[in-house]
């Protein structure tokens, strides 16, 4: 079968286990690196998601009937797979987000495949509770486990891959089927994967519409046959899902929206582990992460070291093309981005914050923006808003209780750190702090097997775990009379 492509990336639709091509106006996929176009990307038309629909509704008459190791062996020969394609897809990937190549290809895709087999296991080890004699001795009582239906996922530009895995894999594994839509920014590497995704899976388990939210994702999540909305995005888009939730047909929402985590550093805090940390923390993937470093609220007494030798670190950082083996960030996404991230910067300076390191866009070509470090006042709009770029923040603060205080006035709830000697200190903090995770003296480390979500404006539910897994069930009660 030929492979209509552009600029040798296959752009295409997948819809019930057939690869088309979309019939509505095109998006733009830039390599954010070079500003240059990759490849132009048609949308899928309201029909098209409409078809997309439809396919995941009769494939899940038949997957919800599929066996937990049989879901589990398609999930394992899709990580399999990954790990084989790892250099093509890292390459897709990097060229698309901007990402450095070595990064996504020594760690990402390794995390990506990793999340298919954790719920490849866990499918196997889900229980239901079995009880009985609740109203009467002939009267024996269970709980069943049962999948939601169809998920409509949206996914985000900055992880691409490991965002959709995070969607894909526990909604599969529980018996749902999807339609994935990615980025407008980023799609070609879930197209990618999609080849991936269909030469395992049944036809509809999982279909991908490409195009952007306000028409594509919009007709999505709003369709009375989707039972079930995931999101990573923005707050605005949040509100937007949680709207079309609330429509003829209730459905079920999973939302991830984004975070300004803090971190906390107490007086007896060990600096060199700090900034150590932060130097990947703080500006992996150019800091657009939501859980990024990116606010440091630091004891006052400690304040100016913090601050020179977080100038250091950020003076020695290496960043550029993705290609090269000596960088440690790239671009941010789009022209557009860059002028938003560039306006943090600019207003923070007009309204007297100080510029410790960067503030400013770098080279001719690509949207690359320098480094950053700025000493702000903790009302400021650059430390109080998600800047989502490779910018940090520093504010003194008068001890853990203001720290504790200062934090939790925060719209958002995602991720935070504390950074301390004194384990009962840290732990003290860690409680009181209002936040879905909090790192003590690390941060941005994940593992498969804990949960990851946010509270307040960062949304609710939780990516990877078991109870990732849990979430795209639904729980029922059965009741047997002898």
């Amino acid at each position: 079968m030929s492979t209509p492509s552009s600029a040798g990336f296959d752009t295409r639709l997948l819809i019930n286990g057939s690869f088309i091509s979309g019939e509505a106006r095109s998006e733009t996929a830039f390599d954010p690196a070079r500003g240059t176009i990759l490849a132009e990307v048609p949308s899928a038309s309201l029909a098209q998601v409409e078809s997309a629909i439809a396919a995941a509704s009769q494939a899940f008459t038949s997957h919800r009937r599929t066996t937990p190791k049989e879901r589990s062996l398609m999930l394992l020969a899709i990580a399999d797979r990954i790990l084989r394609e790892a250099e093509d897809l890292a390459r897709v990937e990097s060229l698309n987000a901007g990402k450095p190549l070595r990064y996504v290809k020594g760690g990402e895709l390794a995390n990506v495949a990793d999340v298919f087999r954790f719920f490849a296991g866990a499918v196997r080890t889900m229980e239901g509770t079995v009880s009985g004699n609740y109203r009467s001795a002939s009267m024996t009582s269970l709980i069943r486990r049962d999948p939601v239906g169809v998920v409509a996922s949206i996914a985000p530009w900055n992880y691409p891959l490991l965002m959709a895995a995070w969607k894909l894999a526990p909604a599969i594994a529980a018996g749902n089927t999807v339609v994935i839509k990615p980025s407008e920014h980023t799609p070609l590497s879930l197209i990618a994967l999609g080849r991936i995704l269909n030469d395992i899976l049944p036809p509809g388990v999982v279909n991908i519409v490409c195009g952007n939210g306000p028409d594509v994702g919009q007709a999505l999540i709003s369709h009375p046959d989707v039972r079930m909305v995931s999101l990573t995005g923005d707050v605005r888009t949040g509100r937007a899902v949680l709207a079309a939730a609330a429509g003829e047909r209730i459905k079920r929402t999973h939302l991830e929206l984004g975070g300004k985590a803090p971190v906390i550093v107490l007086k007896d805090a060990d600096i060199d582990s700090l900034v150590s940390t932060l130097r990947e923390a703080s500006f992996y993937n150019a800091g657009q992460d939501c859980t990024a470093a990116c606010r440091i609220l630091v004891d006052r007494s400690l304040a100016g070291d913090v601050e020179a030798a977080m100038e250091a670190m950020v003076a020695s950082l290496i960043y550029g093309d993705p290609e090269r083996d000596d960088v440690e960030f790239g671009p941010v996404i789009s022209a557009r981005h860059l002028e938003r991230v560039s306006g943090f910067v600019d207003r923070a300076r007009d309204q007297g914050c100080q510029i410790l390191a960067g503030g400013e866009r770098s080279g001719t070509t690509g949207f690359f923006y320098a480094p950053t470090l700025v000493r702000a006042p903790f009302d400021a709009e650059i430390v109080q808003k998600e800047v989502f770029g490779p910018v940090v923040t520093i504010t003194a603060v008068d001890g853990p209780e203001d720290a504790v205080r200062l934090a939790n006035s925060s719209e958002y709830g995602l991720a935070s750190s504390v950074w301390s000697a004194d384990q009962k200190t840290a732990l003290t903090v860690a409680n009181a702090l209002e936040y879905g995770v909090t790192w003590v003296n690390t941060h941005g480390v994940f593992a498969t097997e804990m949960p990851h979500g946010g509270m307040k404006n960062s949304g609710y539910g939780s990516d990877l775990s078991m109870q990732s897994l849990l979430e795209y069930t639904q729980t029922r009660h059965i009741m047997l009379a002898s």
